[in-house]
């Protein structure tokens, strides 16, 4: 059973993405702008470096952070390390490619997984601000 009891909700998770979203927006517009299709290619490798970062260094990035949430490992409730980090973030594009499927799918999954919480053996938890 999980050591991890306290999960983070459907709309703060939401919302620390759209947070998390912006960011990433931000620096890939302007690689856009400046850099044409090597700007495209940069920004989503920027995009891969972010969360691989965040989530593998603290568990947190600034979006997490905002709304008082951290990534930790599903059974000890540590941060996950920049390999899982990295595979959850490869994984959240299928959650997202099959119509956001993944991404409700903690909706009802009894321990408030998305699909790319499952395939990293994570999950988002509150922890206050």
């Amino acid at each position: 059973m999980s050591a991890v009891a306290n999960t983070a909700g459907f709309w703060r998770r939401f919302a620390g993405s759209v947070v998390d979203g912006i960011v990433v927006g931000i620096v890939d517009t302007v690689f856009r702008l400046l850099l044409g299709d090597v700007g495209a290619v940069l920004g989503a490798i920027a995009s891969f470096a972010y969360y691989t970062w965040f989530h593998g260094r603290t568990g947190r990035t600034p979006g997490n952070a905002v709304f008082g949430m951290r990534v930790v490992d599903v059974d000890t409730g540590e941060v996950i390390g920049y390999g899982r980090a990295f595979v959850r973030c490869l994984v959240s594009i299928v959650s997202g490619l099959v119509i956001m499927l993944g991404y409700l799918w903690m909706l009802w999954d009894p321990r408030d997984q998305t699909w790319h919480d499952k395939a990293a053996r994570s999950v988002p938890v509150y922890e206050g601000y």
